[in-house]
């Protein structure tokens, strides 16, 4: 579309091919963004295919320097600029105490969840400061914020995650680029098992310990993410919202 609260804008998204990221791929082509849809999973061509000419897809592994390069490369390539930069790629890793876990446990989950988001930072802010600026999105996560049992080093990565995107806020807030981050709750992606084939959420039962007694959808921190990537948030940066149902609250 030609309107919309993101037209103009050129946007690469990471973890493009499910969850989060296929939502918000879809939500920001709808507000009229061309996009970049980054994944490791092959999905992410599906995604492309079903927005149409205003995206592309792209093969990256976010913990990959040379992947999240061309990712940067494609979308000033193909759509002359970057302008939105939404690093949501994540992994959960494995769920047990930190005696148990195994250093190749630590090393995947935090390049993953937070290598990441140094390489897209580092390269993506760079292309945005040649055409004037942007607004940089990291997903973090409620454990970012709070501790979860049993998930020491997907709470590290996430609260890096944090700490990072606070500290590159206040590197660039007078050069034009806004860099804040999403902090979901327990979501209904493909981390929870029972989602993974596609399966709603149920109405009843299983419901995780939010106050808002449900999961939240992708669809709902998709809009969040347009709120952070559009003018509207012209004047936020360093912000780690909490899209949760009030978990964080308690």
């Amino acid at each position: 579309m030609s309107g919309g609260r993101l037209a103009g804008k050129v946007a690469v998204i990471t973890g493009a091919g499910s969850g989060i990221g296929r939502a918000s791929a879809e939500l920001f082509a709808r507000e009229g963004a061309r996009v970049v849809c980054a994944d490791v999973s092959g999905e992410q061509e599906r995604t492309a295919a079903g927005i149409g000419d205003a995206a592309v897809a792209v093969h990256a592994d976010v913990s990959v320097s040379a992947d999240v390069r061309n990712a940067i490369a494609t979308a000033e390539r193909r759509f002359g600029r970057l302008d939105v930069l939404f690093n949501n790629a994540g992994i959960g890793g494995p769920k047990r105490p930190i005696t148990e876990q195994d250093e190749e446990d630590y090393d995947r989950v935090l390049d993953v969840n937070l290598r990441s988001v140094f390489l897209g930072m580092k390269y993506g802010i760079a292309a945005m400061l040649r055409t004037g600026g942007g607004s940089v999105i990291n997903t973090a996560s409620a454990a970012g914020l709070v501790g979860w049992r049993k998930n020491a080093l997907y709470g590290a990565s996430k609260g890096g995650v944090v700490q990072m995107t606070k500290a590159t806020a206040l590197d660039f807030a007078d050069q034009g680029v806004r860099v804040n981050a999403l902090c979901p709750g327990m979501t209904w992606t493909a981390l929870v098992p029972a989602a993974k084939d596609g399966a709603p959420p149920p109405a009843d039962g299983f419901a995780p310990p939010q106050p808002m007694g449900r999961w939240g959808l992708p669809t709902e921190l998709a809009a969040a993410a347009l709120f952070l990537a559009g003018d509207e948030s012209s004047f936020v940066t360093g912000v780690a919202l909490p899209v949760d149902g009030g978990y964080v609250c308690e």
